[in-house]
Order: structure tokens, then sequence, then C-alpha cells
């Protein structure tokens, strides 16, 4: 696969590089005073300086749960998932949760683990963990 390019609005460089590169552990790619790069989990991510970066976002329903339209963020290994889930549930930085770690589709085609946060500028992130990559489309 190759890899997604995302650019999103951000309010800050430095929170933005702290939140994605320190907390997340996204390595930082090329930067100026108004734009940012960072490699999410194989993906191009660019933070952009915007006024109006943190409007809140919409809600749809996904499995019961409530969630933010729009939203992004990774699919991961199951592995992969629960380390960062649990480097975030253990940290000592104030974490905006939208929705903690948990189970969706438990016994379904598609079975996955979710989270919900929100970056300092007010983006909702979601990230998938799935044991089985072979079921993200499973229907």
């Amino acid at each position: 696969m190759t890899p997604f390019h995302l650019a999103f609005p951000i309010r800050d460089i430095e929170e933005t590089r702290h939140f994605y590169g320190e907390l997340l552990g996204c390595p930082m790619g090329r930067f100026t005073d108004s734009w940012i790069d960072f490699d999410l989990f194989g993906h191009q991510m660019s933070g952009h300086v915007r006024p109006d970066a943190g409007k809140a976002a919409e809600s749809g329903a996904v499995d019961g749960h409530s969630v933010p339209i729009p939203h992004f963020g990774a699919v991961l290994r199951m592995e992969d998932w629960k380390a960062l889930a649990e480097k975030l549930e253990m940290t000592e930085e104030k974490i905006d949760w939208i929705m903690k770690p948990t189970l969706r589709f438990e016994g379904q085609p598609g079975e996955q683990a979710t989270l919900f946060i929100r970056d300092p500028s007010g983006n909702a992130l979601e990230f998938k963990g799935f044991a089985d990559l072979g079921q993200v489309f499973a229907s």
C-alpha cells in the first residue's frame, strides 16, 4: 500500500509538534513557521496553521456510539494499537478523550478496537486496531 497524505488545520506549530511528535511518537518531517509534516504510521500528515482550526466536529453514529465527523487517524495491527492505547492511558499528559479504548463489532466481521482523541487544535483522531487486517473492509 502507498502512503496516504492529509493536510489538516492546526493552531500552533509547537503544540502540534509536541502532540504528534512526542506524545504519539510520529517522526517529524519538514516544517516552516506555517506548516509541519509528520509520519503518522507510514502516512504523510501536514499540519497547516489556520485561524479557523479547532472548530467543533459534528457527530455521526457507528455501532451505537456517537463519533465526530470529520476525523482521521490510522488502522493498526492489534499489537501496535494496544501499545498506543496503553501509552495514551498511562501518560501524565492531559488527553482529550472522545472515546476511551473499546472494542466494536465484537464477534462480527470487521471486529475492531478503537479509540478517539482530539489534538490540541481540536482535530478528532481515530485509531483502529485489527487482529486480522484482512477484516478492515469486511461486510
